[in-house]
């Protein structure tokens, strides 16, 4: 008897493969062998002429949706079907969440099966899982297949039908989705907030004090029985004291009078307070907590943890990544204790084993939080595991580990001390016991560390006690506008407001980036003008598309449909085709919105207009002679955006660009100018003699501040020669690139070799001699691109011409797909996730046909010169002959 197992991808077949008897074979359906129509090239010819084609849904009927097979997947379920032509048996392996109980349904949709068929269920791939799930295997859960096919045409209905509507109103290409535009909503609103934001300054003193031959510091709490201002009392709309607090506000004079006053003064311990902390670990990681963390420790993206942790659940090193559970099995917490046993000692054990509770009510994805896989957790170090890899599953297994440790011990210390009338405060923190943060202390890398810079050492003081005043220290503050999301702040939110489910954050995210309507800078995800546009459109005439709440309680309807507490049919009516449904709203408001006021996004205590144009977004204003428009550089934020930059936007178009001074050999003037990507520099005129002048970009850390002519002299003079290298006698040459300052050693055909400069360097002023330094250092991959080239961020199939698989990789100047040893960059406007493999055939069919024709064109050159030269050979030949014979 033989058994067909289908999983998803070709990494989780070959893991579970080492698992199940000899008689079993495991293939993979490469991801969802159907869906709905991603173009109109697959739509079905028979449903082309309806005009619900475009959704994919039949509307009409029951919201009927119309799944095809895409190109790229027909090769792989002809595959399926042939494997299980000689099976007894089928087990469906697909993962245990709703999308993997989907793509099982599909599967038994499209094979049809004859033989029995089973589904089987498990959250990490080790053997006793697989053995104890081959045992438990059950029927596929209609209810939740129902519940994620309501979902998923609940999405196409928003994205296709708000997309289409921004399409013609803004600008072609942009999206709107059921909960990507509730979080772009959130990005901007929170830089409105920025721009709304008023600053305030206020002083306070900070006092270094000494106690037997220990100092400490505190800081100044109240003058005269009232409490000094700090940035909470401050109102950010108005930059004022807000309304109904009673505080002191110092300002500099005041506080350098005070400290002034203070010196000299007898310093008094006018109360000493211990209070005792108990401080418990946190739960194992769920989806959302474990792309949280990894954003904030490791400086992961969304995107990049879920690919990370595919990859280690796959392999067999974690249980399954996409759940919303902090619940431990029996298994999980013996070996999670065994490790803290082993490692930290018995003492470092909780007293009795932890079982954490799941708060979120829709949580459902799978039945354990992330964890280690196994009966007993491999320690990272004995894993193999390197780069990424390694730290995603070092912070998984410290986590997991520390979940079962004992509470960590602390006593919080609190010094009241008095000069005259003002009151000091001193704050300090003793650990007594350091119980889990021995293993795990969120956002740092070395607990041991961690506990050493947690703990602030006061001396032994009582009531009544001198310390001596050391010093004494009037310092300035300025209130802070409200940080910008990051994505894990934004991933928190999403989860506490109950918008979407933490297994799609990332890719949401990741659209929100690729779409145009936030960049990714340091961090902090910063909204485009394009964003403040779309948001604009939808709160004036679909507010409940972008209300958080709404979006919730859609989340929540979903979650009860999966239950059966919930029908399916009569919500998606009522929310499509109802008096107020998506369809007839779309149909009133097209006409009502003008689409050059869909353009303009409007910004209070701006004169000025902002449009978004086909090239991006620009400025507009009238100054009286006529319309004058300028574009705004990528990297000016909309929360920056204020009346003075606007005025150089605009200088440079009707005064004329800034000049630094012109160059002292040509005698040419040098511009700095603002382009669509900043500041950059122009040499001479643009004349009919010179229509493209030397341009240059400022190097990192200039500005046009600070700009002198000397350096500007020296960047339009680069790449600088730096001279030759003593055993090759090749050029060393120094320049400016897309990854900053770099030194190359060009020794022609032999190749160039690059080196990135320190911090330290100055492409502008380095010698040869430090070149040559760099050069004897060994190199450096870019980003860790070893690790990179390793995995794939994406599986797209296998090619129809040699079996050979297409994957996406990430490389030093982006995605790009590899099928053998041909890359093709992926095309604008694609991205990892939508990309088909049909597409990429076609792209690495164009670019083997450039490949082709440039050979063969090298060939015929190569052809046409030899003949040449032949014939010429012949020629002079024959010439010569005939001179011989005339003699």
């Amino acid at each position: 008897m033989s058994t067909l197992v289908i999983v998803e991808s070709p990494t989780k077949a070959r893991t579970i493969r080492n698992y199940l008897p000899k008689d079993y074979q495991v293939e993979a359906s490469m991801g969802h062998v159907r869906d709905l129509p991603q173009s109109a090239s697959e739509i079905p010819a028979a449903v082309k002429g309806e005009k619900w084609a475009q959704l994919g849904v039949n509307i009409e009927a029951d919201f009927e949706p119309v799944y095809v097979v895409p190109k790229d997947k027909k090769k792989v379920v002809t595959q399926l079907k042939d494997a299980l032509k000689n099976a007894d048996e089928l087990i469906l392996a697909t993962d245990e969440d709703r999308e993997g109980e989907s793509i099982s349904w599909h599967l038994y949709q499209l094979l049809k099966p004859k033989v029995p068929t089973k589904r089987m269920v498990f959250h990490e791939i080790t053997q006793d899982a697989i053995k104890k799930a081959l045992k438990q295997c059950r029927e596929i859960d209609e209810q939740v297949v129902r519940a994620q096919e309501t979902r998923r045409i609940l999405d196409r209905l928003v994205g296709y039908t708000l997309s289409p509507l921004l399409w013609k109103k803004i600008a072609w290409g942009l999206s709107a989705g059921r909960v990507q535009s509730v979080a772009v909503r959130l990005l901007v609103n929170k830089e409105r907030q920025r721009r709304a934001f008023h600053e305030g300054t206020y002083w306070d003193l900070k006092a270094s004090l000494l106690y037997e031959k220990t100092s400490f510091s505190a800081q100044l709490i109240t003058l005269g029985g009232t409490k000094i201002a700090t940035g909470s009392d401050f109102d950010p709309a108005t930059g004022q004291i807000a309304a109904g607090r009673n505080v002191v506000l110092l300002n500099e004079e005041q506080a350098l009078a005070l400290q002034e006053r203070w010196q000299g003064k007898t310093w008094t311990v006018a109360d000493m307070e211990e209070r005792p902390v108990t401080r418990k670990p946190a739960p194992p990681f769920t989806t959302s907590t474990l792309q949280q963390e990894s954003n904030r420790k490791l400086r992961l993206s969304a995107r990049d943890t879920m690919r990370i942790a595919q990859n280690l659940y796959e392999q067999g090193y974690i249980t399954y990544m996409r759940t919303d559970s902090v619940h431990l099995s029996d298994q999980a917490i013996a070996a999670a204790r065994s490790c803290v046993e082993q490692k930290y000692g018995k003492e470092y054990l909780s007293p009795q084993p932890r079982q954490y509770t799941t708060k979120s009510k829709g949580a459902q994805e799978a039945h354990e939080a992330i964890r280690p896989a196994g009966s007993t957790f491999r320690t990272p170090q004995e894993t193999g595991l390197s780069g990424r890899e390694f730290a995603v599953y070092d912070l998984i297994w410290k986590r997991t580990v520390a979940s079962q440790m004992a509470d960590s011990r602390q006593t919080q210390i609190t010094v009241q001390l008095q000069v005259e009338d003002a009151g000091f405060r001193s704050s300090g923190k003793r650990i007594d016991f350091p119980g889990y943060l021995r293993a795990y202390v969120e956002g740092s890398d070395d607990p041991e560390a961690a506990l050493e810079d947690q703990e602030v050492i006061l001396p032994a003081l009582k009531v009544g006690d001198h310390p001596t005043c050391a010093e004494l220290e009037a310092i300035g503050h300025e209130t802070q506008p409200p940080a910008r999301y990051t994505e894990a702040s934004l991933v928190k939110t999403l989860e506490s407001e109950g918008i979407g489910r933490p297994s799609t954050y990332a890719s949401i995210i990741g659209t929100i980036i690729d779409k145009g309507y936030a960049q990714l800078v340091n961090n902090a995800l910063i909204p485009t003008f394009t964003a403040f546009a779309v948001t604009d459109l939808l709160e004036k005439h679909f507010p409940d598309i972008v209300d958080p709440g709404f979006t919730s309680k859609m989340e929540q309807t979903l979650d009860d449909i999966a239950t059966g507490e919930a029908q399916w049919l009569p919500y998606l009516q009522k929310f499509y085709l109802g008096e107020q449904g998506l369809e007839t709203l779309v149909k009133e408001q097209e006409n009502q919105i003008d689409p050059t006021k869909a353009k303009t996004v409007e910004l209070e205590n701006l004169d000025a207009k902002v449009r978004i144009g086909k090239f991006g977004p620009y400025i507009e204003v009238d100054n009286g002679d006529g319309v004058v428009t300028a574009s705004i550089p990528k990297d000016l934020t909309p929360a920056d955006l204020d009346p003075k930059q606007v005025e150089v936007l605009l200088r440079q178009k009707t005064v004329g660009p800034d000049q630094v001074g012109r160059h002292p050999e040509t005698g040419e003037p040098i511009y700095v100018k603002i382009g669509t990507y900043g500041p950059y520099l122009q040499l001479g005129d643009k004349t009919e003699e010179n229509p493209k002048p030397k341009q240059a970009s400022l190097p990192k850390g200039v500005t046009p501040e600070n700009l002198t002519l000397e350096m500007a002299v020296g960047v339009l003079a680069l790449p600088r020669l730096l001279g030759e290298h003593p055993q090759t006698g090749a050029k060393i040459k120094a320049s400016l690139g897309r990854f900053g300052p770099y030194v190359v050693h060009d020794q022609g055909k032999e190749g160039k070799d690059y080196r990135s400069l320190k911090a330290t360097d100055d492409v502008l002023t380095i010698s040869l001699e430090r070149a040559l330094e760099l050069f004897a250092e060994p190199k450096k991959g870019r980003s860790s691109s070893s690790s990179k080239s390793k995995a794939a961020l994406r599986e797209l199939g296998i090619h129809p011409d040699d079996d050979a698989p297409v994957n996406i990789y990430e490389g030093p100047y982006g995605h790009y797909i590899k099928h053998g040893k041909t890359n093709v960059g992926l095309p604008e406007g694609k991205t990892v996730e939508n990309i088909t493999l049909s597409e990429a055939l076609e792209l690495l069919q164009a670019k083997a046909s450039t490949k082709s024709t440039r050979k063969t064109t090298s060939k015929t050159s190569k052809t046409t010169t030899a003949k040449t030269k032949s014939t010429t050979t012949k020629s002079s030949t024959s010439s010569s002959k005939k001179k011989q014979a005339s003699n």
